[in-house]
């Protein structure tokens, strides 16, 4: 049996995703931090396809000795698919921001999406119909005001995830590497980052996708040989494309 893994999966374009995916047949890893809202995902998947397996692991990774735990939970599945959706924002100036969610941030959005994409790319890089999707932001690829070190993180998921993505096919791999950079999404996201109970996206975000869109683009980057499925901040159209950032090729003597 192959499976499926989707972290960030009790909420938003994680969840929409993991429920897209068993529409297809997929067997599931699905991790978060909240228990409850996991159990409510997998009886959902089993309304969609009551034959699949659905595995649900509770955890933070946030924090680094968890990552590896969890990680090292997997090893009698055989993975498919990789998809890295854990992750936060924050809106706040670069000198008012709070430190210590700017830390959780970090260690979530890129020291957990590096880990867990080097241990699963170190032993599935070389299987047929493997791929790992990390989720970026069009925040990836531009910076926006009061979300600066937001940004930064998801500049390193778009850079890391184009790099390891050009590593593979020189190395001739049969993983692909591919990044999704969503622009607004209707999703839990806003209300961590802002720190409020409640966030209306109708009325407030001039244009915006739900997390249930989102969830078709990334099957569309999925089934394409595209490296970046990205949101066009402007038209809001969704764009398969080539990696975006220069990528210099080591000469070895």
């Amino acid at each position: 049996m192959k499976y499926t893994v989707i972290t960030g999966a009790s909420s938003g374009i994680g969840y929409e995703t993991a429920l897209a995916f068993a529409a297809r047949g997929k067997n599931l890893i699905i991790a978060a931090r909240r228990t409850e809202e996991l159990e409510k995902l997998k009886s959902k998947v089993a309304d969609i396809n009551a034959d699949l397996d659905v595995v649900i692991r509770t955890v933070d990774l946030s924090v680094t000795a968890n990552v590896h735990e969890f990680y090292e939970s997997l090893q009698d599945y055989q993975i498919e698919t990789w998809i890295n959706n854990a992750g936060f924002g924050n809106f706040a100036s670069v000198g008012e921001q709070n430190l210590n969610k700017i830390e959780t941030m970090i260690h979530l959005n890129i020291e957990a999406l590096t880990v867990l994409s080097s241990r699963y790319v170190r032993d599935y890089a070389d299987v047929e119909g493997t791929q790992i999707i990390n989720i970026s932001s069009g925040g990836g690829y531009r910076i926006v005001a009061d979300a600066v070190s937001y940004c930064a993180t998801k500049f390193y998921v778009s850079a890391f995830t184009e790099g390891l993505a050009q590593e593979l096919k020189e190395k001739g791999a049969a993983m692909q590497a591919k990044v999704l950079a969503p622009a607004a999404t209707e999703t839990e996201f806003a209300k961590r980052s802002l720190d409020v109970d409640n966030f209306e996206y109708d009325g407030v975000i001039p244009k915006f996708h739900t997390a249930q869109q989102m969830a078709g683009f990334l099957l569309d980057l999925y089934d394409s040989e595209k490296v970046v499925g990205i949101v066009n901040g402007e038209t809001y159209d969704f764009e398969l494309r080539d990696p975006i950032y220069p990528y210099v090729t080591r000469i070895r003597n």
